[in-house]
């Protein structure tokens, strides 16, 4: 049915949504260098002068839209705790994150991508229970925080639609073989036997480098590596430099920093890099097809074998899909009026499973059986994870349709081969997604026209 891993449609906290960040292994795409000083990152807000930044293609992006990204930004550094790095950086990443978001959004358009108002609503829905209000509350805050709740509106829309175009585009890239779940495994032994799973925390410094870039100017890119691989080991403080020099979108916002996780979900350069590397130690500067990256180890520290003892849910579900014959809206209203007549004792889950729902667990009241972690969709697994024994979610959306969830059971479990067998397939297809968006966005951004603009005089 459903049991396949593909990009999450991810909203942020604080009434804010987030734009879709990169998987780990994409944060080599970098800001563009051809920026010039068109950007004026004074104080954040829609009311201040407006003017275009950018086109891409025929459509502009003015300096209020890069203001507003930015405002977003900064509230959720302040709410994590995380240095902002200097606006004049910020504005700059922003900007060439609109860039390629406009460019994806208009491959959507052209492709035939949806997203109706219905979709949008239970988005909007879904950012306000995440932050345990309803969306008057939410909407309320976002006019107090000096964000226009229409434009609000549109970003959720566009976010869908970026999530509906990357799980198209990118699926078909994500085939995992049974000789690549034989590598997987194979190698996940090897490293037991040799003490255990390695949990590594980096940060990194990426100094881009434009694609097609003529030799001097990869040169030129290459001395600054050198240089900053050289004041890094002279002491100077590794975050400093990265939120100051790194290309690296997102990571150096955080000081470079990628985050502590199995050696198995970093990029296998990192990993090759900093083997033989201790604690605090400095890799030298290395090249991949982003540019020149310059790695830290932060930590390291061996694990319990992943994979073999795993909290399960027992799950059932309804599930409904767009046709001729039943929109989007339609079908969100259908099983909303279920969640109502379960609610008042009027329904039962499992009947109205067997009757109404499209995919082959109907049969047996829509029950999904024991699943592990990695086995649904995130956006399927994250409201499962969120529910109590018994509990039935609201509607959510999928690549797959429109679901009514019940949790009825959770355990913790050890994994038999078969198992195992399926979360090694599921983490490898994530580690291809994240491999493939990377090939992919740089693909879609170099096939856009983008003109920068100078500010008025």
């Amino acid at each position: 049915m459903m049991k396949f891993s593909t990009l999450a449609l991810a909203f942020a906290c604080a009434g804010l949504l987030a734009s879709l960040s990169p998987p780990a292994a994409a944060q080599g795409l970098r800001p563009s260098t051809q920026l010039g000083p068109n950007l004026t990152p004074g104080p954040s807000g829609p009311r201040a002068a407006d003017f275009i930044v950018a086109v891409v293609n025929s459509e502009p992006i003015t300096n209020n839209e890069v203001r507003v990204r930015m405002l977003r930004y900064e509230q959720q550094l302040a709410q994590q705790g995380s240095p902002l790095p200097p606006r004049p950086q910020l504005a700059r990443e922003v900007l060439e994150r609109l860039v390629t978001e406009k460019a994806q959004l208009q491959l959507a358009r052209e492709n035939g991508v949806r997203a109706d108002d219905s979709m949008v609503d239970l988005a909007e829905q879904n950012v306000a229970r995440s932050n345990s209000v309803e969306v008057a509350e939410l909407r309320r805050r976002l006019v107090a925080d000096g964000l226009n709740v229409a434009q609000f509106r549109a970003d959720l829309r566009n976010q869908i639609l970026l999530q509906r175009l990357r799980e198209r585009e990118l699926a078909p890239m994500a085939k995992v073989t049974e000789f690549d779940v034989d590598n997987f495994l194979r190698e996940q032994e090897q490293s037991l036997a040799a003490g255990g799973n390695t949990e590594i925390n980096l940060a990194h410094i990426l100094v881009g480098v434009p694609e097609n870039a003529p030799a001097g100017q990869v040169a030129q890119l290459q001395a600054k590596a050198h240089q900053l691989l050289a004041r890094a080991r002279a002491g100077e403080d590794f975050g400093k430099l990265a939120r100051e020099n790194s290309d690296a979108a997102g990571a150096a916002a955080n000081g470079g920093q990628v985050g502590l996780r199995p050696a198995d979900r970093l990029p296998p350069l990192f990993v090759d890099v900093t083997r033989d590397l201790k604690e605090g130690e400095v890799s030298d500067v290395v090249r991949s097809g982003a540019g020149f990256h310059i790695v830290k180890v932060l930590e390291k520290r061996q694990s319990s074998p992943a994979g073999i003892s795993v909290t399960q849910s027992h799950a059932r579900h309804i599930l409904l899909r767009a046709t001729p014959q039943m929109s989007e809206t339609q079908a969100l209203q259908r099983l909303a009026d279920f969640k109502r007549r379960m609610l008042a004792g009027q329904g039962d889950f499992a009947q109205l499973a067997r009757e109404n729902s499209q995919d082959a667990s109907a049969k047996n009241g829509g029950d999904l059986g024991w699943a592990s972690p990695g086995m649904f969709v995130p956006e399927f697994e994250e409201v499962l994870n969120a529910l109590a024994p018994g509990q039935i979610s609201d509607p959510v959306v999928s690549r797959f349709g429109i679901h009514l969830i019940q949790l009825l059971e959770r355990r913790q479990s050890t994994l038999g081969q078969k198992e195992q067998r399926e979360v090694a397939r599921n983490m490898l297809r994530e580690r291809k997604l994240d491999e493939a968006y990377v090939s992919w966005s740089q693909e879609v951004r170099g096939r856009a026209y983008v003109e920068y603009r100078e500010p008025p005089q």
